[in-house]
């Protein structure tokens, strides 16, 4: 089972990377660009069958390791195959 993980900055959390891209943006002459956040996108292949238990293992993966949860928020997200 494939599961991908996307990690991102929390709300109101400072986001230096995004907004040194949205400055960036900005001096190349697109004004629109009014906020960037930067974020991380982890696929994991899993040998498992169980849904739920992928779901958990992951949770728990990303508590420990792949995302820091006082700063960052995360989505796991199934994914049928390596081209979505």
């Amino acid at each position: 089972m494939r599961l991908r993980v996307q990690v991102t900055p929390k709300e109101g959390v400072l986001d230096p990377e995004g907004r040194a891209v949205q400055r960036a943006l900005q001096d190349l002459g697109y004004a629109e660009v009014k906020d960037a956040q930067i974020g991380k996108l982890i696929t994991l292949e899993l040998e498992i069958e169980d849904s739920a238990r992928a779901h958990e293992l992951v949770r728990d993966m990303c508590e420990k390791l792949l995302a820091n949860p006082v700063i960052e928020q995360y989505e796991i997200r199934e994914s049928a195959d390596s081209s979505d």
